[in-house]
């Protein structure tokens, strides 16, 4: 099983239209997909929407979920931009973490893991424990990441994730066909950020799926 939890579409930074991605991740192998294009308070009403409409392409692909990636929201305007982006139909809330390679404001990952309405911390970079911790007992998933860069703290986030006990799941943050990651690759990454075995297989099949199962067709 395949479940991919954060791509992007040309509705912000991605290279395609949702159909393509959908059929280039049903090709390889995807369960479910969510898109999770880039949004902040200025495009989200024009961008959910559209998203939205991709579920219809569960009708002959795999299961389509609309989400979004909160990116750059001033930590004081994430609760805000979370309860409008659930109002206009976003699933699956992802946001953009403090990765090492982009000037995030600090104290996005903080916002983050303190709101149990958001469903993923991307790329959160040299997240603390503290934040770990209550990303642990906010049930908000901390990602270990197939992108380029972003990658380069998936151990040092896998560490604090296994420290503080709290989730993880395996993205591939696709903006671009050969970014999507087929379950053998997205094992490779998790492995690579020194899970074992068993916590490899939970971050790539067994988290997600508990993610979307509602969903799932």
């Amino acid at each position: 099983m395949r479940i991919d939890l954060h791509t992007h579409t040309f509705f912000s930074d991605g290279e395609l239209i949702p159909s393509e991605l959908v059929r280039r991740a049903m090709f390889l192998e995807h369960n479910a997909i969510a898109i999770t294009d880039h949004v902040d308070i200025t495009n989200m009403d024009h961008v959910i929407p559209n998203i939205v409409k991709a579920v219809d392409l569960s009708t002959d692909y795999i299961t389509v979920i609309p989400g979004i990636e909160l990116t750059y929201v001033p930590p004081s305007k994430m609760d805000a931009a979370v309860k409008k982006a659930r109002k206009l139909g976003a699933e699956i809330i992802v946001v953009h973490g403090e990765t090492v390679t982009e000037p995030v404001t600090p104290g996005t990952n903080m916002a983050t893991v303190r709101n149990p309405e958001i469903d993923i911390l991307a790329h959160p970079g040299f997240i603390t424990m503290e934040e770990a911790e209550l990303a642990a007992s906010n049930d908000v998933i901390l990602e270990i990441t197939g992108r380029a860069g972003h990658n380069i703290t998936n151990g040092h986030v896998a560490k604090m994730a296994l420290a503080a006990k709290a989730k993880m799941v395996v993205n591939s943050d696709a903006h671009a066909p050969d970014n999507l990651m087929d379950e053998k690759t997205a094992m490779r990454v998790a492995l690579g950020a020194g899970l074992s075995e068993k916590e490899a297989d939970k971050a790539v099949n067994i988290t997600p799926y508990e993610k979307v199962k509602r969903f799932m067709k």
